[in-house]
Formats: C-alpha cells, structure tokens, sequence
C-alpha cells in the first residue's frame, strides 16, 4: 500500500465527499475544506446512471438513494408534439441487479454523501481555501485562507470545473471550453405519466422531463446561447417559456404550469479534458477538475464517483505514491475520455437536425438510437 495515512480533500462536492468515504474505508484519513461558506447545492434533478449507483453501493449509501430517488430503466423519444418516436429500454446494469437509472434531487444526492462522509468521522471546513501549498517530497505543507495550516502525505483536489487546483498544478492552459449550447432546468410537481426519462426533439432544440421522486419531476432545455450571457434572475421564467413555445404534451403542461416562484437554474455547457497524468508530486485532481462533458449521458458526477473510488483503489494497491498516482490518472482517462465524446457527440446530432430535415432525422433516430445507445451503456457496464 502507498504510504498515505493523512490527506486533504479539496471540495465537499459530489466528487470530494464521494472520495471521503472511499478513502475511510481504505484505513486513510482525511480533512475536508471547500470554499463556499456552506452547503450551496442547486435545487434541480440529477440522473444517476448504474455505473455510479455500483459505486454508491460499496459506499453503502445505494439503498438511501433507491428511497429518495425514482428508479427507472428506458426512455421514451418523443417529437415537440409528443408524438413518439422510438422507446429505448436501457442497459446500464445488466447483470448488477440495479436500476438502469435513478432520478432525485441534487441536494438529496448531495445530503446522502455528505452524511455517509460525517458517519466516517468528516467535518468539513466551510468557507476555506488553499492560501499555498510546498510539496516537500514525503509530505504536503497546507496553509489555508483562514490562517491555520496543516501537513498532508497527500492532496485531493475535487474542486470542479472553475478549478483553482488545476491553475495551480498545470497554469492556466486548461481552461474550459464552452460549447456554444447551456441547459435551463427547473423543478415542477410529478406528472402521473412520467415514470421513466422523456426526451422530446423539435426542429430547432431538446427538451426532456425526468421523475425524481413520487411527488417531483424536473424540465430540462438544451438551446444555444452566446458565450458569457448573463440572464437576470427576474428574466428567467419568462425566457424559459419563450424558448419552449413550440413544445406541446407535457413540456408544454409543465411550460404553463411555470410561475414567478419557479426557479430556473441556466448552466453553459462546457468542457475541460486535462491530459495525463493527474497529479504533480504529491498533489491530484479528480473530477471536474480533470475532466467536464456535457449531461446528455448523465455521466459527469458519475465519473467523479468513479474517480473517487478508483483513487482509493490505487492508493491501496500501489507500492508508492507515485505509482499509485500514475496509475489512477492512465487508468481513469480511457474511460472519461470516451463519456466525454459520446455525450459531445450527442449534443452535436442534436445540432445537425433543422426543419428541412427534421422528418428524416426523426426516421434515423427510430432505426438507429436504441442499437447506438445499447453499445454506449454496454461501455459503462464495464467495471471502471
């Protein structure tokens, strides 16, 4: 085992407390600092895909998730006018006895994490940063915002997408890179009928409705956006309805049901896809950090739980750190690197589809969806 008994996670995320419990049950201890003041989780829905739920379980918190969540195991592509056009059963978890997918709310996630993390002994410092750190070869010297410091056989950085870690480690040449198109997402009570994910494709941008649990659902919009607008809040119902105009059925139900106190969340979609490896000295990153696709495999907080449990892994079976290191980065990479391009190559079919050939695509969809995703979701059901 690499000789790691202490270390410092960087962000009480997803990824971060995910990466908590996996180090505790690896016999390594850790604090935990983020940067926000407190807990701050957007109130809108995620998809936990099977391939993070197999994680979740060995961190024993699958059964919390399965009681908050919906699980459901297909889709249902529908055009504007939900008219359907092809059904898509799923299979992600073929062979692990597990929903294909579980839908909940991302505080939910966030909360079940969390108390997994305090049952393992975590206190997270809010409202702290890295001042500096000095790699001193066996060890990491910490000093942090507040004044304190602390040394470290190892840092961990799950600090996101926006990542200071990754200036830190590899200078500014990493950024991320926006890709043209942003998601709105709002909340809105269950429909009986959505019991499982929908998807509905007009001539021009998706839509989607996802169950989160038995009394919740959540609207998602993909459309194009100019690089680093900024909507008003007070805007935000309103721009929302406006772009969903030609949807009917139940995207145009929940649209109308929308009113002042509905809150919209507008995120841009952008990518970061670091090289290997991960790490400098004694110094890691995970995560959106290392890596950011687009959500249309639902496979971004998947990869960072992925990530957490894969790092524990080497960390144990690694003669040396840096091996360990090494080999969590080469191993990740294939497997991040390839959810990035399936769920980039989605959003750019989506783009190719207009009016002149919106009929036909609809046909290609109908013949060639449920074979392309089968192959997708047999990758993700490979361990990782």
């Amino acid at each position: 085992m690499a000789k790691v008994e202490r270390a410092l996670i960087v962000g009480a995320g997803i990824g971060g407390l995910a990466a908590y419990t996996a180090l505790a049950q690896a016999g390594i201890e850790a604090d935990v600092i983020e940067r926000t003041p407190e807990v701050d989780v957007y109130g809108v829905g995620i998809c936990q895909p099977a391939n993070s739920l197999r994680v979740l379980k060995r961190l024993g918190v699958l059964e919390e998730i399965l009681d908050t969540g919906w699980a459901f195991d297909n889709w249902l592509f529908f055009d504007h006018k939900e008219n359907l056009v092809v059904e898509v059963p799923s299979k992600l978890g073929e062979g692990d006895d597990m929903p294909a997918e579980v839908g909940l709310m991302r505080p939910e996630l966030h909360r079940v994490l969390i108390e997994a993390a305090e049952r393992e002994g975590a206190r997270v410092r809010y409202g702290t940063t890295v001042a500096d750190l000095e790699d001193e070869g066996e060890r990491v010297a910490a000093r942090f915002s507040d004044g304190s410091s602390s040394d470290y056989d190892l840092v961990i950085a799950f600090d996101g997408i926006k990542s200071e870690m990754r200036r830190r480690l590899f200078g500014d040449g990493h950024e991320p890179v926006y890709t043209g198109a942003a998601v709105w997402r709002v909340m809105a009570p269950r429909l009986p009928e959505v019991v499982c994910g929908g998807l509905y494709q007009s001539p021009t941008r998706k839509a989607g409705r996802t169950p989160l649990g038995e009394d919740k659902m959540y609207l998602l919009l993909v459309t194009e956006e100019p690089g680093g607008v900024r909507y008003a809040k007070e805007e935000m119902v309103e721009l929302l309805r406006e772009r969903l105009a030609e949807f009917g059925g139940t995207i145009g139900e929940i649209r109308d049901g929308l009113g002042p106190d509905s809150d919209v969340v507008y995120s841009p979609l952008s990518e970061v896809m670091l090289p290997t490896p991960w790490h400098k000295g004694r110094v890691v990153l995970g995560g959106d950090a290392a890596h950011a696709c687009v959500p249309h495999l639902n496979q971004g907080a998947a990869m960072a739980i992925e990530d957490a449990a894969t790092l524990a892994d080497e960390l144990v079976a690694g003669d040396t750190v840096e091996a360990a290191l090494a080999s969590y980065s080469a191993r990740r990479y294939p497997r991040v690197k390839f959810a990035q391009k399936a769920s980039r190559d989605v959003l750019d079919a989506e783009r190719q589809i207009h009016a002149d050939n919106f009929e036909a695509s609809l046909e290609a969809m109908a013949a060639h969806l449920p074979r392309a995703a089968g192959e997708v979701d047999e990758v993700f059901n490979q361990a990782a």
